[in-house]
């Protein structure tokens, strides 16, 4: 009689664990992922771009969530590294079983990223990477912001502009200044300009004197540069040092160029940025302000809160975040989609197409439209 007992309650301990699992199951999270440089020297944006994201997640959990269920955004640290990056895709793919994943920041830890992605057939959603070899990852990638044949033509015709004639350019060795020195070079030939120079600098030295001097003797008109995180410190440095701020400096994307430069190294720079907030942007700035008691501190974390916006869509539009369903669903909504940041106008091969940019420059250590 008592092992009839132990058995019957064994009976109800299994149906009463068996609800609990179907119950979890039945209202499980709907998740993404992002993988972001939340340390590092690119930590400062990354976080920014966190910040988006939760913003995104919070107005539509604050809706009813996405197909009726809570969404979760499962965060990964790329600290800026290739591998590292490549790593915590694979955790995403393997462990959380995400359907989308969202980012990185640098185009080096972008592309492989993507590439991962693209093999296990789940969505990317690009967020700042910008060079031209994004577009190469394949169908299952999605970039919301600008490459960099936008964002140099944009570079190549202020400088042009501005009357310099003679240009040096500097920028990081990786897939990303690669893609700069190209286009910018490109463009500002077409414009009429010349090229003195460029030099590819090696990311992570302790200084660049050696590259800098040697530009400095082609004597040009402008240094054209674009650099981040702690390279961008050293390099601003340098040029202070060597007295090569006596001849104007143009940034593409000042506000990662820059970074945590003192204002001595940069003030007077002028440069671009990116557009981060089209028509419908206000309320994002007014969210943003509201939660962290400060104004957005990047361009870049609008598009973050784009990409997720745009999943939450295409999962939506599916009824399902069945990852080839969610692709199917994205290769509909997503060429025409328009959020904070503007209309997207995706191309062919999903690139974004339309995207604004600014005019800026640095005055007593701030930077403001010019």
């Amino acid at each position: 009689m008592k092992q009839f007992k132990r058995f019957k309650s064994l009976l109800v301990t299994m149906s009463l664990t068996g609800s609990v699992l179907v119950s979890g199951l039945a209202h499980a999270d709907i998740e993404l992922g992002a993988i972001l440089p939340l340390t590092g020297g690119s930590s400062e944006n990354g976080i920014d771009q966190q910040r988006g994201i939760e913003l995104a997640v919070k107005e539509l959990n604050d809706k009813g969530g996405v197909l009726g269920e809570p969404l979760k955004v499962i965060f990964e640290d790329s600290a800026g590294n290739p591998m590292t990056g490549l790593g915590a895709v694979k955790k995403l793919v393997q462990v959380n079983n995400v359907p989308v994943v969202i980012g990185s920041f640098s185009s080096s830890v972008t592309i492989p990223i993507g590439q991962y992605l693209e093999q296990q057939k789940r969505v990317h959603i690009n967020i700042s990477g910008t060079s031209t070899d994004i577009r190469k990852i394949g169908d299952y990638s999605y970039s919301v912001i600008g490459l960099d044949n936008l964002s140099s033509q944009f570079s190549a015709q202020d400088v042009y502009a501005l009357g310099y004639k003679r240009a040096v350019v500097i920028a990081p060795n990786g897939a990303y200044g690669q893609g700069t020195v190209k286009q910018f070079s490109k463009f500002f030939k077409e414009a009429g300009g010349k090229i003195l120079g460029t030099v590819l600098y090696k990311m992570g030295q302790p200084t660049y004197r050696s590259e800098l001097d040697r530009l400095s003797r082609l004597k040009p008109d402008v240094y054209v540069y674009t650099s981040y995180g702690q390279d961008a410190i050293v390099l601003n440095r340098d040029a202070y040092q060597l007295g090569l701020n006596q001849t104007p400096w143009y940034a593409k994307y000042l506000t990662m160029s820059t970074g945590d430069s003192p204002k001595e190294y940069t003030n007077g720079q002028r440069g671009m940025e990116v557009q981060s907030l089209g028509p419908d942007g206000k309320h994002y700035v007014d969210a943003y302000t509201a939660e962290y008691h400060k104004a957005p501190q990047s361009a870049y974390g609008s598009f973050a809160y784009d990409a997720v916006m745009l999943a939450a869509k295409a999962i939506e539009t599916a009824k399902s975040s069945e990852p080839a369903k969610v692709q199917a669903a994205m290769l509909d909504v997503a060429p025409s989609y328009e959020g904070i940041t503007g209309a997207f106008n995706l191309d062919k091969d999903h690139m974004r197409t339309t995207q604004p940019y600014k005019r800026v420059k640095i005055a007593d250590g701030k930077i403001e439209l010019r």
